[in-house]
């Protein structure tokens, strides 16, 4: 009865509510429909877009940052690699002392402990900007939207971009804490003065580490992060005063400090932008360090994006005094020389491969000659004895030094010195062309031989694109290999002569002894092996025994005053008929290996000051004796191991008849390019095949026609002794 009742109530309020519905006005049924469609249906694409945003974890999003480049004591700077984002260094929150944090919180965001992530009224005025297209009426974003925007949307200024970050800043405020927010925000944001992050802010503006900031240096900081460039007070100390000053109202509005602290504010001093650390990757001859070390990390596995991101601090061989004396020694010796003459230094350790020292110039981002190729002249001979020594030739072999037919040309020696015929470790310390020419070709498989030996001991097998060196096209050497016909670095020279001094035992040649990231966790180092034997015992100590008297037959340029013995070998390439273009000092002891290289940055006639042709024994050997001097001043004086018959003479005997020393004369006999001259390089020769951009490389001289190629010849049985290319 009752149910029979309600049922037409029932009816009766439906249809009521029906006709209210039908009877609103057209305008109200509007309306509704546009409150739909502006709240509901933006609530639902918003729940949508939540569902499916993607949130890195805490850590996972990387920021590029810079890697220091350390010498061997692990605290002597010698460059920076800055990633084209900008300087960068990563620190956790801990470390960013409460004030700049409290002080960056009062610049950007006060309420950002309360708030969702994210600003409705801020969202409006950037909406409302970009329909009027008023592009000042400002954003009021979070640091939570700021950090979402630099890190996972970008800044195109849209309305999607913006909804967006919205959906990321919320997302991000309930997966995230408050704290690692903050943390990566203040590691990202950009200060200006291309400092990205808190850290390298510091060292920008006030050439401070983080935890040396005052409260008042923190606020010029933070002032700095709404318009950087604009900010900045040697751009604008009025403006940027101002907001200074907002800042530190901020602060006593949020409690960070009393009203008295804030009384007592003084707006503090900037360093000039112009001495700004940020700017600054390396100076000096070490830019060219750290282009070797680059180099290095790749082929250690270190990738591109690990140097960018990781904060790397990268260890080298370099010994800090060492690198400094030698920077310090090639000044002195060129300052008063002709303004385009260069030299490179390469120092090696050849119990383990380290770069002690390495000078290729002083223009950090310029030419490199410790890396360029040329003509290495009387040098590249200890290559060419080795391979001798290798085949049971002994030292006491005699060999005239008159003049010797090689191809089409005739070989004669440097300023008419002849021996007659003497032992091929007299002709060593003489450095007569002829005899080598006629040892050569007493070698199993000719100039091939000395070929093959250099390239054993350590010179670069390879051209950078990928030809061979130390030959023609054919592959082959002419015969003037072993009197310095093809180019060779200065760090092919140190390395060969390394690789003998240390009993024919290989090292690896490296710059980098370990690699940490900015957490310290070490991610590579470097492991010392016993190394590759790359020629016989006796044999390397034979060659070197052959260079211990060169020194000081050498202008008297033995080491320590003649107290510390050395095994070096001058060498010298000719320019024309009796000028020099390369001029070449190299040598050892057991504890180092030094190459010196000296030339024009033009490949031009080398003079000195006074106009006279500069030579090995010169310059070259002078820079060779002072920076050996320097590195090993506090080093025990060693003995050469002295090799096991091989026709060696102690006491340096072997001058055979008819011995004539070198007179003030000018060389006779220029040699072809197939075959160079002691000391001396053909007339007409090849400039280094990567000339020096300074200044334009002389045009070339005629050469004469090269001699019909060498017949095929088997390759000489190394072994193992070849390096892989």
């Amino acid at each position: 009865m009752s149910r029979s009742n309600s049922e037409p109530k029932r009816k009766a309020s439906a249809s009521a509510i029906k006709n209210r519905a039908q009877g609103l006005p057209v305008w109200a049924k509007i309306a509704v429909s546009l409150l739909a469609v502006i709240i509901i249906v933006p609530l639902v694409l918003f729940g949508v877009a939540y569902v499916r945003a993607d949130i890195p974890e805490p850590g996972e999003l990387t920021n590029p940052q810079i890697a220091t480049i350390y010498a061997a004591d692990g605290e002597t700077k010698l460059a920076r690699l800055v990633p084209p984002e900008g300087n960068r260094r990563q620190v956790s929150l801990d470390k960013v002392p409460q004030h700049l944090q409290d002080a960056v919180l009062a610049a950007e965001d006060r309420e950002f402990y309360t708030n969702p992530g994210f600003s409705l009224s801020g969202y409006a005025r950037a909406a409302w900007g970009m329909l009027t297209g008023n592009e000042s009426a400002g954003g009021g974003s979070t640091i939570t939207q700021q950090y979402v925007k630099n890190s996972l949307v970008g800044n195109e200024r849209t309305i999607s971009r913006k909804l967006r970050e919205l959906v990321a800043s919320a997302k991000m405020t309930n997966e995230w804490s408050k704290e690692e927010i903050l943390e990566a925000y203040l590691n990202t944001i950009y200060f200006g003065r291309n400092a990205y992050g808190v850290a390298a802010a510091a060292d920008a503006y006030f050439g401070k580490d983080l935890s040396q900031l005052t409260p008042e240096e923190s606020a010029v900081i933070a002032a700095a992060i709404q318009r950087p460039s604009q900010l900045d007070p040697w751009v604008n100390r009025e403006e940027a005063e101002a907001r200074w000053n907002y800042v530190l109202d901020g602060m006593v509005h949020t409690g960070a400090i009393t009203q008295e602290q804030r009384a007592q504010a003084r707006y503090p001093e900037t360093i000039d932008p112009a001495n700004n650390r940020a700017f600054t990757e390396a100076t000096g001859a070490n830019g060219l360090i750290k282009n070797r070390v680059v180099e290095e990390l790749a082929t250690v596995g270190i990738s591109e994006e690990d140097v960018e991101t990781l904060g790397l601090k990268i260890t080298t061989t370099i010994d800090a005094q060492a690198q400094a004396d030698t920077e310090q020694i090639v000044k002195d010796n060129l300052a008063s020389q002709v303004d385009k003459m260069r030299t490179a230094v390469v120092s090696i350790d050849p119990r383990n491969g380290e770069v002690k020292a390495y000078y290729g110039g002083e223009d950090p981002n310029g030419w490199d000659y410790a890396d360029a190729p040329v003509q290495t002249g009387s040098t590249f001979k200890i290559f060419g004895l080795a391979a001798a020594l290798q085949q049971g030739i002994p030292l006491n072999r005699m060999y005239s030094s008159d003049p010797v037919q090689t191809g089409n040309a005739t070989v004669t020696n440097s300023d008419g010195m002849t021996c007659g015929t003497c032992t091929i470790q007299q002709a060593t310390k003489m450095s007569l062309n002829t005899s080598f020419i006629r040892l050569q070709k007493d070698l199993d498989n000719g100039p091939v031989d000395t070929q093959h030996m250099a390239w054993a001991l350590g010179v670069r097998k390879q051209n950078p694109d990928g030809s061979p060196t130390l030959s023609e096209p054919n592959g082959e050497p002419y015969e003037g290999i072993i009197l310095g016909q093809y180019p060779s670095r200065p760090m092919d020279m140190a390395i060969g002569l390394a690789t003998l001094t240390n009993n024919g035992i290989w090292h690896q040649p490296h710059f980098v002894k370990s690699v940490a990231t900015n957490s310290g966790e070490i991610i590579y180092e470097f492991k010392n092996t016993e190394g590759e034997r790359r020629v016989g015992k006796n044999t390397a100590n034979g060659v070197t025994a052959a260079m211990l008297p060169i020194a000081s037959w050498s202008n008297g340029n033995a080491l320590a005053g003649g107290n510390r013995p050395s095994a070096s070998k001058t060498g010298t390439t000719q320019y024309g008929e009796y000028g020099t273009k390369d001029a070449w000092m190299i040598g050892s002891t057991p504890q180092l290996a030094t190459a010196v290289w000296v030339g024009n940055s033009d490949n031009s006639l080398l003079v000195n000051s006074w106009g006279g042709s500069v030579y090995g024994a010169g310059i070259p050997a002078t820079i060779w004796r002072q920076t050996m001097d320097a590195q090993l001043a506090d080093a025990p004086v060693e003995e050469f191991t002295l090799p096991v018959g091989l026709g060696y003479n102690a006491a340096g005997s072997g001058v055979g008849y008819g011995t004539t020393y070198p007179t003030q004369t000018a060389p006779t006999g220029a040699a072809t390019p197939q075959a160079p001259t002691s000391n001396a390089a053909p007339s007409g020769e090849q400039a280094p095949q990567a000339p020096a951009p300074e200044a334009p490389a002389p045009a070339p001289q005629p050469a004469p026609p090269a001699p019909a190629p060498l017949p095929e010849v088997p390759l000489p049985d190394l072994g193992n002794l070849i390096p892989a290319a």
